[in-house]
């Protein structure tokens, strides 16, 4: 059973950076696909980034793209996404995520953190 712990969330005014950082136990990380999802108060929850095993071929969610980059450190089983030129509409909880590698990372992952708050100030 893979667990996963999420840090470095927080309050940061706009235009500021964060990094979020995602640690598994319990599996075999290089064997994973990984994830970031959030949720805004009263929406649904949306992809926002996602990396692939040991290959690292990364995708990212369009109001985001060119802002935020994941990255994976398989020798320390941790997922990291970094925020940069953060917006008000970047506030919301992020949730990390991981499905076995061979299905990618989708709406229905197998695993998911307990998530972390994000809330960016104007």
């Amino acid at each position: 059973q893979v667990q996963l712990v999420e840090s470095g969330g927080g309050l940061v005014q706009a235009g500021g950076s964060l990094r979020l950082s995602c640690a598994a136990s319990g599996g075999t990380f290089s064997s994973l696909a990984m994830g970031w999802f959030r949720q805004a108060p009263g929406k649904e929850r949306e992809f926002v980034a996602a990396i692939r095993g040991s290959v690292g071929s990364s995708y990212y969610a369009n109001s985001v793209k060119g802002r935020f980059t994941i990255s994976r450190d398989n020798d320390r089983n941790t997922v990291y996404l970094q925020m940069n030129s953060l917006k008000p509409d970047d506030t919301a909880v992020y949730y990390c995520a991981a499905n076995p590698r061979e299905y990618g990372v989708g709406p229905d992952n197998r695993y998911w953190g307990q998530g972390t708050q994000v809330t960016v100030s104007s």
